[in-house]
């Protein structure tokens, strides 16, 4: 049996126990959220023909930091922009193993607040 011995592996192993679960399918993609110490990154997947379609991460503003509450904001309602100008407004909601709450929790609030369904 597989041992966790840091914190990114126990949440690799929870992310892949809710993965089981969970498919992104074309009519209701899958919302990913990574975040790593310095930035926060959301994609929009459909798992059964395998693309992306949509993708934002704090990379992409410059004035906005990505390791806080303000930043993981704004990077929900940019991907939320980008997929409703696509015609996508319902998602399944993948919090990667994160913990719901701090950043996941402010990038899926802004994320809803800019017109995605989940």
């Amino acid at each position: 049996m597989f041992k966790p011995v840091n914190k990114n592996a126990q949440r690799i192993k929870r992310h892949f126990r809710i993965r089981l679960n969970m498919k992104g399918t074309p009519e209701r993609p899958r919302l990913n959220v990574f975040r790593s110490n310095k930035q926060i990154y959301a994609q929009i997947i459909d798992d059964v023909n395998q693309i992306t379609l949509v993708q934002a991460n704090s990379r992409e503003i410059n004035e906005i930091n990505g390791s806080n509450n303000k930043g993981a904001a704004a990077v929900g309602e940019l991907v939320a922009k980008k997929a409703v100008e696509k015609g996508i407004k319902k998602v399944v909601f993948d919090r990667g193993g994160y913990l719901y709450h701090g950043r996941v929790k402010a990038l899926a609030d802004a994320a809803r607040e800019a017109g995605l369904e989940f």
